[in-house]
Formats: C-alpha cells, sequence, structure tokens
C-alpha cells in the first residue's frame, strides 16, 4: 500500500484508512450502542489493517460514548506500532455539535487519556453557535502545545469551508488540512463545489461511507432482502438515508458486470473508484469481518483506464448532470 500527501500538513497516510466507528456501536448515535463490532473483533480488525499497510486509524470522540477510543488505546499500548497514526474528532454531543474553545481542551485531554495520543484531530460537524475563529483558536492552541500535530474539518460544504480557510488566513491561525466528508458513487455531492475548492486549495481528501452502507456490494442484488445486524438494518435511517433504493440498486447491479469483467467484486470496483479519483487521498474503509479486507486486496491492485471510469461515471451519474 503505497503512502500520500495529506495535504499540506507534512504527514502522509496510507491509501486507505481503518474507521473504528464499529467498535462498541455504530457512528455517536445511542440507538445504535452496542449493535457495532466488539472490542475484541475491533482488536482484530485493526491487527488486519496494519498487516495490510494502514497506517492511520479514525475514530472520534463521541462513537459508541467512548468506547471505540478505549479500545484503540488499549491496542495501542498492547501493540505499540511506531508507524501508526491515530486521528480522531470532536464535537458531537447528545445536546447538539460543540466547538467551542472550552469543549474542545476538555475533549482533547479526555481523548489523549483514552487513546495515550491524538496524532491528527478534526471538528467532527459543524456548529452554528460557536464562531469559527474560536473553534480555530482551539485548534491552533492545541498544535502549537504539541497535544496534536495536525487537524481537519468534516461535514463542512464549500461555504463553510471557504469561511473557515478565509478566518484562519486573516486571523493568522492555523488552518485545517484535510477534509473527510461522505463520498461514494452513490454520494457525489461533494464533486459538485466541495472537491473542486479541497483540489484548489491543496487539502487532503478522506472520505468515509466509501461503499454506502453495504449498498455497493452484491449483499443486496437480486432481491435479496436487508439482513438483520448489517448497516443498513442498524442504521438505515441515520446514517445511510435513500441509498437502498431500487434505482440505486439497479445501478449496483450495473456496475457488478463491469466488476465481472475484471474478476472482483462489485465493492473493490467502487474502492477502486475512489482510489483512482483525483479529488480523494484516502478512503476510511471499517471491515466488520475479515474477509471483508479482501475488497480493499482487489481495489489496491484495480487500476481503472478512463473508458471504465467514464462507463462507472455514466452508471453513476448525479442527478442533474
Amino acid at each position: 500500500m503505497q503512502m500520500k500527501e495529506l495535504g499540506r500538513s507534512g504527514f502522509t497516510t496510507s491509501e486507505f484508512i481503518f474507521g473504528a466507528g464499529s467498535i462498541g456501536g455504530v457512528g455517536s448515535s445511542k440507538e445504535t450502542l452496542g449493535r457495532g463490532i466488539t472490542a475484541e473483533q475491533g482488536m482484530d480488525r485493526l491487527d488486519e489493517a496494519v498487516q495490510l499497510g494502514v497506517r492511520l486509524i479514525d475514530t472520534a470522540d463521541s462513537y459508541a460514548g467512548g468506547r471505540s477510543e478505549r479500545a484503540i488505546g488499549e491496542w495501542l499500548a498492547d501493540r505499540a506500532p511506531g508507524d501508526v497514526l491515530v486521528a480522531t474528532k470532536v464535537g458531537n454531543t447528545p445536546r447538539g455539535t460543540d466547538l467551542s474553545r472550552s469543549h474542545i481542551e476538555r475533549q482533547l485531554a479526555q481523548s489523549i487519556g483514552r487513546l495515550g495520543r491524538v496524532d491528527l484531530y478534526l471538528s467532527h460537524a459543524p456548529d452554528p453557535s460557536t464562531p469559527v475563529a474560536e473553534t480555530l483558536e482551539a485548534f491552533t492552541a492545541a498544535r502549537e502545545a504539541g497535544s496534536i500535530k495536525a487537524f481537519g474539518v468534516s461535514n463542512v460544504d464549500a461555504p463553510l469551508l471557504e469561511e473557515i480557510l478565509s478566518a484562519a488566513e486573516s486571523e493568522g491561525l492555523a488552518r485545517p488540512e484535510w477534509v473527510q466528508n461522505s463520498f461514494s458513487l452513490l454520494d457525489r455531492e461533494a464533486e459538485r463545489e466541495l472537491l473542486p475548492l479541497v483540489i484548489q486549495e491543496g487539502l487532503g481528501f478522506t472520505p468515509f461511507s466509501p461503499l454506502a452502507g453495504g449498498v455497493l456490494s452484491e449483499r443486496y442484488l437480486d432481491g435479496r432482502p436487508v439482513e438483520s445486524g448489517s448497516r443498513i438494518a442498524v442504521a438505515g435511517d441515520l446514517f445511510y438515508a435513500g441509498m437502498h433504493s431500487p434505482e440505486n440498486l439497479k445501478r449496483v447491479g450495473a456496475l457488478r458486470v463491469l466488476a465481472r469483467e475484471r474478476d472482483i467484486s462489485v465493492s473493490a470496483m467502487a474502492l477502486a473508484w475512489l482510489r483512482t479519483h483525483p479529488g480523494v487521498t484516502a478512503p476510511i474503509v471499517a471491515p466488520s469481518r475479515a474477509d471483508q479486507w479482501k475488497a480493499v486486496q482487489e481495489a489496491l491492485a484495480t487500476d481503472l483506464d478512463e473508458a471504465e471510469l467514464a462507463l462507472i461515471s455514466d452508471i453513476f451519474s448525479p442527478v442533474g448532470r
């Protein structure tokens, strides 16, 4: 697995990032607490990720009420992988988003206590009640103190990113060096305004939900029902609304035809498309089972040509294009 520059942060990431949002639950919701993979299973997935070449782990202080961070902290303490970076996010609370300086300072201390260290830090979502400059001041202070090495932003749109970058420049503060948003063949909204700005500003882009909760796979084709315990069953309405639809499954069926020509899975083809995308630095993948790493391995070995990319883009052409 190759290493790629993470924006202008001075740090690199592997071509794929391991997302630990399913350890102990699924994401930050109380409704999905305990419905992900266990801490022991999470440690197995972390071991497999490193063996494959993954060198960046992504989590958040709110995932499974802190269970994700604690499991990763135990794994880091036990395995001591010196070349693996750890990223976590701040801002999600039961009352909404809080990116005030006091909240960031408090939560960063807690995350360091759970994980042992925080290399890369991200805002989890926008906070309309806190001035952008105040949030940037908190991240800048943390970087200057050595508590973090670099920071990014998640779940932002182009206008907000422009505001953040402008505030950093005008106030003489550090700026975020990468963006983490949802992006996949079934969610290409970022291509309209966000990704052009990301590319223009030399930022990194580390998309989550690259397989749209498993819809970009064979598991729901040929009339197969939604499986109990799957991401769509557990968190479809929360995180993957509209993904599991007849129209999308028809598109995935068309992608399967192309994947079979390559003798790879649908998931691998979807990940290979992301890996090839000029705006993408490294997608975040979150296998819950050991066998699901096969799609990542196939994607790493698949270089799509211009004709294939055009066919795929046509199948998943965003509405309005």
